[in-house]
């Protein structure tokens, strides 16, 4: 399956314009080569030891015999169903991994206390589990570690026998993990989170799970010499030009549209998206990033900021301003990588820092020690409890509420985001809001499941240009469930989380509307209802 990409309208003459300086430049042969002068003086102390994943195709070989061998030892003991506990670049990668592969992995990228549930009502017996978390400070990834430890024990089971911890050598995790008796494999330092789909991160979980890893590394090893040419041939450049120019006054361009057919790739719009979200989103810059299907409202009604990629098993002919992009998930981890630190050179950031991602860890700490002083809500309508955060609401339903928030809508570049706080497994039809308010905003609406998304697009809600309107559902759990050995439960560590997010929005001057749900189901309805 060829690597090819294929571009049209606006994009073609973006390409034009800018490709030529690029080979000149030798932008690919020195990424390559891993150059970390390409993004500016003041990204060189982060961008010189963030370069690692330009080879994690070839570095990561050796860990394969290993991973597989591991497999056959679980599977020989009849341990045959795996759990991933890890957040935004650490849980997506896998996931469109073993989903694409057709194997089933349990991805536990949630603090919601009903998904946390889920994950343990499976047969323990039969259950192992990944622990993936670069240092092992993030709470969710601690706080999942907590409990199935605690399960396993509980059960009889000897907890070190299940655990799997991936990590970066020197982090505290690993320090802790191999004084614990676990198994550790060690990622590569140099490898951001988001970068990380060929690295440990991506083929431990995915290798247990059955997926061919193996095939997976090759697929991208395969097209490391393409990508690393000074040629206007070259895809990675070609795709990296796409996203980052537009020509004439219109400068940067703000917004595409990942649109995957899902025919030979599973679920990789949401890989794609936290790569370029987090990578590109800061200094009021970035490309807004917004997961597609062929049917989406904004491919069908005429938004010109919105450049529409199209992720496919084969090239084919296109029209418009439009991208096609084509070839093997191996190959096009590589191709992705390469065309957002080529467009991040050509926007003018780092592609390797997330300033802003810290700050809503900081709030939502915060709110946790503040639990008591629980703002109370403005008005409950049909058992949804309704706040505002730097958003004025006349009238007192959700209806009103919506109006509301949508009037701050910026009809030239604003779009919207959902923040659904809930359980995933659950309610999936939460995700159809998306396709709801874009039919009825005629605006980008991006969705993001809470609070994964906060190590991902996070980053350019709080970080990149002023122009998102947010709304955020959060759904009171069934059942809450304490996190062992910390002072509180998984349901308040997400409402912390939800709330820190908005005040951190809010001190940026945007509008931020907060549903809380009594019941997940109804209120999704009421909601939709409501749109």
């Amino acid at each position: 399956m060829p690597l090819k990409v294929v571009v049209a309208g606006t994009a073609a003459a973006a390409v034009s314009n800018t490709i030529g300086q690029l080979v000149a430049d030798k932008v690919a042969s020195r990424i390559a080569a891993k150059d970390f002068t390409l993004w500016g003086k003041e990204a060189e102390a982060e961008s010189s030891i963030r370069l690692g994943w330009v080879s994690s195709a070839f570095d990561s070989a050796p860990l394969v015999d290993s991973i597989l061998a591991l497999k056959k030892e679980f599977n020989d003991k009849g341990v045959n169903r795996f759990v991933l506990c890890g957040m935004g670049g650490s849980s997506l990668a896998p996931e469109v991994i073993t989903r694409t592969a057709g194997v089933d992995l349990v991805v536990l990228d949630s603090t919601d206390a009903d998904q946390v549930g889920a994950a343990l009502a499976g047969d323990l017996a039969k259950t192992a589990v990944i622990v993936s978390s670069k240092s092992g400070s993030t709470v969710e990834t601690d706080s999942q570690k907590r409990i199935f430890e605690k399960a396993f024990t509980d059960a009889g089971i000897d907890k070190t026998d299940r655990i799997v911890v991936v990590t970066d050598p020197g982090s505290p995790m690993e320090a802790a993990a191999k004084a614990d008796g676990y198994r550790v494999f060690n990622a590569d330092p140099t490898v951001g989170g988001r970068y990380s789909a060929l690295t440990a991160f991506g083929i431990v979980p995915s290798g247990l799970a059955g997926a061919n890893i193996a095939e997976l590394l090759k697929q991208a090893q395969e097209v490391a010499e393409v990508l690393a040419s000074d040629s206007e041939e070259n895809p990675g450049l070609i795709l990296g030009a796409a996203l980052a120019r537009t020509p004439g006054e219109m400068g940067n361009r703000d917004k595409i549209g990942i649109v995957a057919d899902g025919t030979h790739i599973v679920g990789f719009g949401d890989w794609a998206e936290q790569l370029i979200a987090e990578s590109t989103g800061k200094l009021s810059k970035g490309v807004l990033p917004v997961v597609l299907d062929p049917s989406s409202a904004e491919l069908h009604s005429g938004l010109a900021d919105l450049l529409a990629v199209h992720v496919q098993a084969d090239a084919k002919p296109i029209s418009g301003d439009a991208v096609s992009v084509s070839g093997s998930l191996g190959a096009q981890f590589m191709l992705w990588e390469y065309a957002t630190v080529v467009a991040s050179r050509l926007i003018g950031i780092n592609p390797f820092d997330q300033p802003d991602v810290e700050s809503a860890k900081i709030a939502a700490r915060g709110m946790l020690e503040q639990r008591d002083a629980v703002i109370a809500p403005m008005f409950t309508d049909n058992q949804i409890e309704v706040r505002a955060t730097e958003l004025q609401i006349s009238g007192t339903s959700v209806v009103d509420a919506v109006q509301a928030l949508l009037s701050n809508l910026d009809d030239d570049e604003g779009y919207v985001s959902i923040h659904a706080y809930l359980d995933r497994t659950s309610v999936p039809e939460a995700a159809e809001l998306r396709d709801l308010l874009a039919n009825k905003t005629r605006r980008p609406v991006t969705f993001g499941w809470a609070p994964r998304f906060l190590h991902s697009t996070g980053q350019y809600h709080k970080g990149g240009p002023r122009q998102g309107v947010y709304l955020q559902i959060i759904s009171q759990a069934k059942q809450d469930i304490a996190v062992p050995g910390r002072d509180f439960s998984f349901g308040e560590l997400i409402s912390s989380q939800a709330a820190g997010d908005a005040k951190v929005l809010g001190a940026l001057g945007r509008p931020v509307l907060t549903l809380t749900l009594a019941d997940a189901k109804a209120g999704i309805q009421a909601i939709k209802n409501a749109i």
